[in-house]
């Protein structure tokens, strides 16, 4: 069961959040178009004995879009969420556009953080606006209009399912489509398909393609928990480049890198692999933890 509530900031800001699951608590950093509904990899985990924490960050779902004023203040957010939680130690995942607020909360607050995990994650500049894809974004996904986008891309999702995941496959994967069918099951089409219905922009999105800028050379290096890198060498959302660049200037980061279809790697031929490694990851450093 997912419980979402609303959490009041000392900044008298709202900050959206959701709890699934019990035991040892993971912090999620949700990827862009995305929120605290977000499912990517939590069957998996609450089914290992976790509990999932996922903040929407700001500007997705019903989170103050203030709290985006800076990586700073985004932080301070979800440290007081925490505290509030009565939480003293979490495992941060941080996802594909997410990836910037999981390496600033670890690298700010070291003593609250057990375990980072960057999956498919932004760890420098990436979208910027001598890009084309910045710029349809920067038409496609502001305010208001991304609601009428994204009205439109689910009612392609429910009657033609097939045809939409073919023509987002190129922003996904830099495999040929011949190459990536073979690879996705029924169930895989499914778990898109719920993605797709779940997603929304809001602010939140415009907010990222300023942000995920902000990572600096010292945010990584300041990292000093265990750090497990994980990252498709086909993904063509955020190409594999920011993977070798977090683990050439994060501390002992272990890299895994994925022969996985492409930027989704909870989906596809190799997803249950990525799952394992995971899973092995937080299993150990949770014993760590317990011994020390």
């Amino acid at each position: 069961m997912r419980k979402m509530d609303d959490f009041m900031t000392k900044q008298a800001l709202n900050l959206e959040y959701s709890i699934t699951g019990l035991g040892e608590p993971i912090l999620i950093m949700h990827g862009g178009h995305s929120s605290c509904t977000e499912e990517w990899g939590y069957r998996e985990l609450t089914s290992r004995g976790y509990s999932v924490i996922t903040p929407s960050r700001p500007g997705y779902g019903k989170t103050s879009k203030e709290l985006g004023a800076n990586m700073i203040t985004a932080c301070e957010a979800y440290l007081e969420l925490l505290d509030d939680l009565k939480i003293t130690q979490v495992h941060v995942i941080a996802i594909s556009a997410g990836g910037p607020s999981g390496i600033h909360f670890a690298s700010r607050y070291p003593r609250r953080v057990r375990s980072l995990t960057l999956q498919s994650a932004v760890t420098h500049d990436w979208l910027t606006p001598g890009d084309r894809i910045y710029r349809v974004s920067q038409i496609l996904f502001r305010p208001p209009i991304e609601k009428y986008v994204w009205q439109m891309t689910r009612f392609v999702n429910h009657l033609f399912p097939d045809y939409l995941f073919g023509k987002l496959l190129s922003s996904f994967s830099k495999l040929q489509p011949r190459e990536v069918w073979p690879q996705i099951s029924g169930n895989d089409k499914e778990q898109f398909k719920r993605m797709i219905d779940r997603q929304r922009s809001g602010h939140g999105f415009m907010i990222d393609l300023t942000q995920t800028s902000h990572v600096r050379r010292s945010d990584l290096s300041a990292i000093r928990c265990p750090t497990l890198i994980m990252h498709s060498v086909n993904d063509a959302s955020v190409l594999v480049e920011h993977a070798y660049y977090a683990q050439h200037h994060i501390p002992n980061a272990k890299l895994s890198l994925l022969d996985i279809w492409g930027h989704l790697i909870w989906i596809g031929k190799g997803s249950a692999e990525m799952q394992h490694q995971l899973l092995e990851f937080l299993d150990m450093v949770g014993q760590v933890y317990i011994c020390t």
